[in-house]
Parts: C-alpha cells; structure tokens; sequence
C-alpha cells in the first residue's frame, strides 16, 4: 500500500533510510521535517512494516511547478517503482507538471528510467590553474539562502530551483560539510578546499574572466591553493567547449513536456 508518511511512521523511515544511504539520523530528520515536509514524504507499507520511502521536494523550472524525488530508498524494484508511480501522481494531482531526480548510482538510473525519466542536467568538470592576482576581490560567505535563489535566478534563470526556505537547508548542508562561498558583484562560486585545490560544485559569473577572478581570490584566502577543479552546467556560458561532460539529473514530464536541453540542476542535498 502506497501513502504518505504519518508522524508514528518517522522512526521505522528513519532506520530504513540509514540502513541505505548510510546518513546521519540529524541529517535523515532534517531531510524529512526541513527539506521535504510532512505532506512531501511517501511510503509503501507491506506486512504492516514501511518497506520503501521517497520525499517529494517542491521546485521549479522555467515558471513551471515540480517535485524532486530525493531519498528513495527500500528492497524490491517491484515496490520501488510502484512508490515512484505513486509519487508523481499524487504531486501532479497538487500541480506539479515534473519531476527531477538525480540518481543514486546505474541501478536506480535504470528504474527511473523504465518509470519515465530520461537523462538532463548534464554538466562540465575541468581542471583550471589559478594564478596568483592580489587585486582580484571578493566577499567569502556573505551569501544567504534568497540571496542565492536570486543570485541563480540573475546569472542562469534556466534552472531548477527550491523556494528559499529549502535552500536554506542545502545551504546549511554545504556550510556543514566545509563549503566556501565566495561572491562579489559579477558572479559568485561555492567550493570546498581539499589539500591544494579548489572543488568548485558551483560557479556563475558574468563572463570566463569574471570566473577568474572569484578563483583567484579564493586562491588568496587559502593561500596554499595552485587548482581549481570546477563544475558547470554543460550548456553554461563559461569556458565553453573545454571539460568533460558527466551525467547527472533526470526528468519526467507528467504534464506538457517542455524543453531542458540547456536548463542547469545541482545542489541537490545529494551526497
């Protein structure tokens, strides 16, 4: 049986989640209760026990309303699938035209895929040398949730977007596991530093050279940085035609299909 979660549900999801995908109980909990919502959380129910569970996040895209499908998790590709099912339907009786996932692995890709989603969101990672330039300024975490909803509406509209209140929560996420933001008036980039170099998972500016500037003045507040491994959406506007594409998000249409070849998805509290 296929439903939403109820409040005496939360622990057996809790435990079925961390059994899976290997998270924090905090972090299952705030992923439930912060990022999803009650009214968001899906189950199936067999033998009276929740043998499967999905969250259903609220987003858009190009004006339209959506859902993330994020956590799925439970044995059987059966059940699995039937709870996917369960979830676009019900989230499209409450106007969401698509939904979004990013995959959890090929196995989970293929399941997706044989409910209706096919691959989107493609991206770009491309290592960078970052030179030294003490001139080049830039604020480090100033950003705030809105902020970062307007700053990604500003330089990329064409992406997949949560209401503020849920990025607060990818970003409380980020900051937790050791992000950087570092920003300024023509772009801004999110990174986590590991030994010399610079993982840029997200980088939005004006122009390449705009791009540059917000390394090298992250290479300046780490001061023992030589590289930059960046991230971009593989349609985005910088350093075109160089990287190596990579495969991320997926999508299901369950109203009017409408066209994501260029559309950017990341953030996605996926770890």
């Amino acid at each position: 049986m296929y439903r939403l979660m109820q409040p005496s549900d939360e622990a057996a999801v809790v435990a079925l989640w961390q059994k899976e995908r290997g998270d924090s109980a905090e972090f299952i909990k705030t992923a439930l209760e912060k990022f999803a919502g009650a009214e968001n959380i899906y189950v199936a129910e067999e033998n009276d026990e929740i043998a499967a569970a999905a969250l259903a996040v609220p987003v858009t895209l190009k004006g339209r309303s959506g859902s993330y499908l994020y956590g799925l998790c439970g044995q059987g590709s059966l059940l699995l699938a039937g709870l996917v099912d369960y979830l676009c339907a019900q989230q499209k009786l409450r106007g969401a035209g698509f939904t979004v996932a990013v995959p959890a692995g090929q196995e989970q890709a293929a399941l997706l895929e044989s409910k209706g989603f096919r691959r989107a969101f493609a991206l770009r990672c491309l290592p960078r040398e970052v030179s030294r330039n003490l001139w080049s300024q830039a604020e480090f975490d100033s950003v705030t949730a809105r902020k970062l909803y307007e700053l990604r509406e500003r330089f990329y509209p064409d992406t997949v977007q949560f209401p503020p209140e849920r990025m607060a929560v990818v970003l409380t996420d980020l900051y937790a596991r050791g992000a950087t933001i570092v920003s300024n008036e023509k772009g801004y980039g999110i990174y986590f530093r590991r030994e010399d170099t610079l993982y840029f998972v997200e980088l939005m500016a004006e122009d390449d050279r705009s791009a540059e500037v917000l390394m090298e003045a992250a290479r300046e507040k780490e001061v023992i940085v030589e590289r930059a491994v960046i991230t971009v959406g593989a349609a985005q506007n910088l350093f075109l035609g160089e990287g190596t594409r990579q495969d991320y998000g997926m999508i299901r249409f369950d109203a009017e299909p409408f066209d994501v070849e260029e559309s950017y998805m990341r953030l996605m509290m996926e770890s």
